[in-house]
């Protein structure tokens, strides 16, 4: 990593452990190779955060969350350490880093049939943060080479809430809005599904 990388972590990369974040389980960065984009499909970061500070797992005394959050002005907070396994997309987690865009999604009733289009796109400064974390990244994570979408690794369908017999999908972050092709421009990081 160069001192304009490590430059760039201190400034714009605003760290707010979680509580929690050290009853995490520890694991060697080296073998990071996979990045995993999602939307909070919550109204703000206040509420993403009250969320990634409940207690899932008695027995770890841990939750769930990413690594990283940007909010709609672009402002990036690390959660959680990169030598931390955070709890952000099952069966993958012990090698990939969450980040999470702050996003309504489907919020507030995700498993309503009705509430299943998402409609908030993404703010540029959003964009253009996420850009400049993932280059920060692939500087200083020498195996990371994939990228993808919450929704293309968790593609479980289950009952909806409003109507039993019909089905959706648990989730579906980042969603139709998050202009991959833009992002993914200039990037050394390759789709991974």
């Amino acid at each position: 990593m160069t001192s304009d990388e490590s430059e760039m972590s201190e400034q714009y990369i605003h760290q707010r452990l979680l509580p929690n974040a050290q009853c995490l389980e520890l694991r060697d960065t080296s073998t990071i190779d996979l990045v995993v984009i999602h939307c909070t499909e919550l109204p703000d970061l206040a509420m993403a955060r009250s969320y990634g500070e409940r207690i899932l797992y008695p027995a770890s005394g841990t939750g769930n969350s990413g690594h990283y959050y940007i909010d709609r002005d672009g402002l990036i907070e690390q959660w959680v350490p990169l030598n931390r396994i955070a709890h952000h997309v099952h069966g993958f987690n012990a090698h990939s880093i969450g980040i999470e865009l702050v996003n309504l999604g489907r919020y507030p009733n995700w498993l309503d049939t009705a509430s299943q289009e998402m409609t908030e796109p993404y703010t540029q400064r959003q964009l253009d943060s996420l850009v400049g974390l993932l280059h920060f990244l692939s500087a200083a994570l020498s195996k990371l080479q994939w990228i993808t979408g919450h929704d293309l690794l968790d593609t479980k369908m289950v009952p909806a809430s409003d109507k039993p017999a019909e089905w959706v999908f648990r989730k579906k972050d980042p969603g139709p809005h998050f202009p991959w092709d833009n992002v993914l421009d200039n990037l050394r990081l390759m789709p991974y599904l």
